[in-house]
Formats: structure tokens, sequence, C-alpha cells
């Protein structure tokens, strides 16, 4: 496992969050609007924030905006990433932690280069697994 970083979801508020998170604890923050992406989008989700990163050494934060129109739930928006080394140990780490939870997103390549699936396990606890590809 090369590392697990916290997640956090916001309702359209994403880009004011990181921003006083690196206020708070300084780093390079890197934002991606809905309206960056390749992956079509409503017109009112252009400038919510798709994916954000905030690095301080070896300190990451992550971040997003709920896609417009999708349920946000106040204190049930914080997922746990792992970012895994291997594409046989995302498949051995999702499987493992998706047993009794219910999968959210199915393991997948996406457009961004990576393999990623989401599951909610058994205790209620939101988890992202991320494995990035090697580039073609």
């Amino acid at each position: 496992m090369k590392e697990i970083i916290t997640y956090l979801n916001f309702d359209g508020n994403c880009r004011d969050a990181m921003k006083f998170y690196q206020r708070c604890f300084g780093g390079e923050l890197q934002k991606v609007p809905f309206s960056k992406t390749q992956e079509g989008h409503p017109l009112e989700a252009k400038d919510r924030i798709m994916h954000a990163r905030l690095v301080n050494g070896s300190s990451v934060l992550m971040a997003s905006d709920m896609m417009h129109g999708m349920p946000f739930h106040q204190g049930n928006n914080v997922s746990v990433c792992v970012n895994c080394g291997s594409s046989e140990e995302i498949e051995t780490y999702f499987a493992g932690v998706s047993e009794g939870g219910t999968v959210t997103m199915p393991l997948q390549d996406t457009f961004w280069g990576a393999r990623f699936g989401m599951v909610t396990d058994h205790f209620g606890i939101h988890w992202m697994f991320n494995f990035e590809q090697a580039k073609a």
C-alpha cells in the first residue's frame, strides 16, 4: 500500500473549503473543475470541483464537490482513500473491504488513468481504492 488519504466531499463549496485549509495548513493546492474533465456533466456542475488535492510535505488532503443534484449528507461526507501499489493489491483490498458491505462503484479503469472503485463497508465507512496505472 502506497498511502491512505482522507477524502472530503462538499455540496458546491469545495473550492472555498480547500482554500481555507490551504491558509490553515499551507502547501500546494490543485483543483480540477467538472468543466475540465472528459466526462459529460450537467451545465450546473461546471464550476464545481471534481477533484482537489492539497499537499504539504508528505501530508495530503483530497476533496471534491458532489455532482449537482446528488444527495449530500452533512457528517457523512468523509471517505478513506487507499492508493495501491499494484493491480493485485487493489483487487485484494477492494474484495476484502467489500465483504458484507455495499459496492458503490465497482473497480474500473478511469479517464484519469487509474483503476478505481468505491465501497461502503459493513461498519458504514466509505472507502475509495485507487491504483495509478502505468502510462502507455
